[in-house]
């Protein structure tokens, strides 16, 4: 004997008078309304992705008269070194902040919820580049009071999305660290990294000045990619053909290990 259930017109107006759930977007903007606040209520935090890079430009960039006085090469040291502030923000904030965050008894509660990891890891790209935005405008004041470096306003826009666009992979880098590894090595390894894809990248000294073998090597990490790109967007000078080709496959890569060291820790720690 077998038996059939049927909805019934009450049952049915029953589950259409269930408040549904929020949608992504919603999820997401409060992970990003809360992770901001989270940051922000550290003022140290903040303040050190704003100083250091402006200290570099202030005491290495402008007493080079040679630098300073050229607007193009000034406008090119503003560019490289807006990248590095962006590098350190998003590592720090994500490769120690994550791995800090997963000490607390919060983060199991918020990763247990249905909701899924998307909006979470949506916010924090969101949040890495709102903070990179704060980073670049001491050295845009610097740059402008000190030194001859000027865009015009199209290519102060353009430079603006390229860095937010060239923004990622380095936040999905410190995820992955942040998610792979204890506090207490995360932050020895984002140093590591941090300084070694600097130089690589040209930020600190031009890559025309790189011997062919270590311009090879620099072509194929996404900071030299992205200064390429982003001294493009706010001088003219063309990137290397290969930049974007370059950038989106470490996007890609780089995604992969986020997701992946989220898996795993997420396995670790709960089911």
């Amino acid at each position: 004997m077998s038996t059939t259930t049927r909805a019934t017109p009450a049952t049915s107006a029953a589950g259409a008078g269930r408040p549904a759930g929020p949608g992504t977007l919603r999820l997401t903007w409060l992970h990003l309304r809360y992770q901001f606040l989270e940051t922000v209520r550290v003022p140290i935090a903040v303040l050190g992705n704003l100083l250091f890079p402006a200290l570099a430009m202030f005491f290495f960039v402008v007493p080079q008269e040679a630098v300073a006085g050229d607007p193009v090469a000034a406008t090119t040291a503003v560019a490289s070194l807006s990248l590095f502030a962006v590098c350190s923000a998003s590592l720090f904030t994500y490769g120690l902040g994550v791995a800090e965050d997963r000490q607390l008894p919060f983060d199991p509660f918020l990763r247990s919820l249905p909701a899924g990891p998307a909006p979470r890891m949506v916010a924090r790209i969101g949040n890495g580049a709102v903070f990179a935005l704060f980073g670049l405008v001491p050295l845009t004041v610097i740059g402008w009071l000190f030194t001859e470096a000027g865009v015009a306003a199209v290519r102060l826009l353009a430079g603006v999305g390229t860095i937010l666009l060239v923004s990622v992979p380095f936040v999905l880098l410190g995820m992955a660290v942040g998610y792979a590894l204890p506090a207490k090595a995360a932050l020895p390894v984002v140093q590591v990294i941090l300084f070694p894809l600097a130089f690589a990248g040209g930020l600190f000294m031009p890559p025309q000045l790189f011997p062919a073998w270590l311009d090879g090597i620099s072509m194929a990490t996404p900071t030299r990619a992205g200064r390429d790109l982003l001294v493009q967007a706010l001088t003219g000078q063309p990137a290397y053909g290969a930049a974007w080709a370059v950038l989106a496959g470490w996007v890609v890569v780089l995604a992969a290990l986020a997701v992946t060291a989220y898996r795993r820790d997420e396995g670790r720690r709960f089911r």
